[in-house]
């Protein structure tokens, strides 16, 4: 049986000692099932926990969902930039977060995520708002605040921060994330990640470079 949402989407969610083990055992089940097919008698299963613990963490699967997704791209959006030395020279730092942007986007997880939560977004609006806010929004701000620091030591020239972050996204995409969307490709190889975004930043240092 299904979780069913409740009627306010507003639930606050209780923290505890198998949380994690939830969420994990969740998002197994979610990228097997999907959204629709996830049943809290599989979830409990996998995650190794009664049903009434993982309904007393999460009343609605809308919100377990929205934990698994958003716990997921948060993580990806800080090591795209934590990870990196960012007093590098802007070309090293562009390239290594290009391709941890792409190298997620195109896999398996992060294509699942994706069409799930665009799926769903128009029965449950929350779904899609919550992944673009610790997906998109979190890369958008993290790359705003590197460039600040880029342009303080007069490495690149950027009026607009927030544009300029979006740009380079969707720089580093081309070709390569239609073809995925559309079914036309099903498998992206490092050597086609490589050439995209290597262009990706060589276009944006002509226009933002000192």
């Amino acid at each position: 049986m299904n979780i069913e949402p409740m009627t306010g989407t507003a639930q606050i969610i209780r923290k505890g000692r198998k949380f994690d083990q939830v969420l994990e055992g969740a998002r197994s089940v979610f990228m097997a099932d999907g959204f629709e097919g996830a049943s809290v008698d599989e979830i409990a299963r996998v995650a190794g926990v009664s049903k009434a613990t993982l309904y007393s963490y999460f009343p609605d699967k809308r919100l377990l969902f929205m934990e698994v997704a958003t716990t997921e791209c948060v993580r990806q959006a800080s090591d795209a930039i934590h990870n990196i030395d960012k007093s590098a020279p802007p070309r090293q730092v562009l390239r290594q977060v290009g391709r941890h942007f792409v190298g997620f986007i195109t896999s398996t997880f992060g294509q699942q995520i994706f069409r799930m939560c665009v799926g769903e977004s128009d029965r449950f609006p929350e779904i899609g708002q919550a992944f673009y806010a610790s997906g998109p929004e979190v890369m958008r701000r993290e790359m705003a605040d590197y460039f600040l620091d880029a342009i303080a030591r007069n490495e690149l020239e950027i009026e607009d921060l927030v544009l300029a972050a979006d740009q380079f996204g969707e720089l580093c995409k081309a070709d390569i994330w239609a073809r995925l969307v559309f079914g036309v490709s099903k498998v992206i190889t490092q050597d086609e990640i490589d050439r995209v975004v290597d262009s990706a930043v060589d276009m944006f240092m002509a226009r933002y470079g000192t």
